[in-house]
């Protein structure tokens, strides 16, 4: 297993500043944990193509931390659907232990990766959901429901629409803006904004879609 080493934690330190997002000592500690696990599960799960933990704090950690003040003024329950490796809904869990976070997939080793990234970093805030999201029906809608590289906007809303209500927001992680996806959206959904994301170390371009549902 190669080592998280201070070089990660000082570009991850540095990365967060840019963002303008402040780390505990204690959430600094749970994001480099966090990333030690993922190293060492992804040889054997599979987890992410990026097997390079230079290239992970910033394609993972840094992108994940981008969407934090876009979610921060929403609501306190959230799924991040497809979440595979854990990402956005693990750092995000760490940066809100107020809220809860419901982590969905259907792949039972990256449930079970997910699984043991909660135990092992005391995150009493998140629940691991192993099911086809079609098939999920929790207790209540979510305020929020989240996704990066899922799928298609037009998948995305028709098979989370019944997670949701009229005051829930879609949030759709994605590169370049997608004009072709946002024509095939649902008739009753609505994009709400569209934010540039600049993840700190990534060349690509990054955008946030946030979507509503207006019936």
């Amino acid at each position: 297993m190669q080592v998280v080493s201070d070089r990660h934690a000082e570009e991850l330190r540095a990365g967060a500043e840019q963002l303008r997002i402040e780390l505990s000592d204690a959430q600094q500690r749970r994001l480099l944990g966090y990333l030690a696990l993922l190293v060492k599960w992804n040889k054997a799960y599979n987890l992410t193509a990026v097997r390079d933990p230079d290239e992970m704090v910033s394609r993972h950690l840094l992108d994940s931390l981008s969407v934090v003040p876009h979610v921060a003024p929403l609501g306190d329950s959230w799924l991040d659907v497809g979440s595979g490796g854990g990402m956005p809904g693990i750092p995000l869990a760490i940066l809100f232990p107020e809220r809860r976070f419901t982590l969905l997939d259907s792949n039972g080793k990256k449930t079970r990766f997910l699984t043991q990234v909660k135990l092992e970093l005391g995150l009493d805030n998140l629940e691991v959901i192993h099911s086809r999201v079609e098939a999920y029906s929790p207790p209540q809608p979510f305020s929020g429901i989240c996704s990066r590289a899922f799928s298609s906007l037009q998948d995305f809303a028709n098979w989370t629409r019944h997670l949701g209500n009229q005051g829930t927001r879609w949030l759709a992680m994605k590169g370049v803006q997608p004009d072709d996806e946002l024509q095939a959206l649902p008739a009753d959904f609505r994009l709400e904004r569209c934010e540039l994301l600049r993840v700190p170390g990534c060349q690509g371009q990054r955008h946030l879609l946030i979507l509503r549902r207006i019936s």
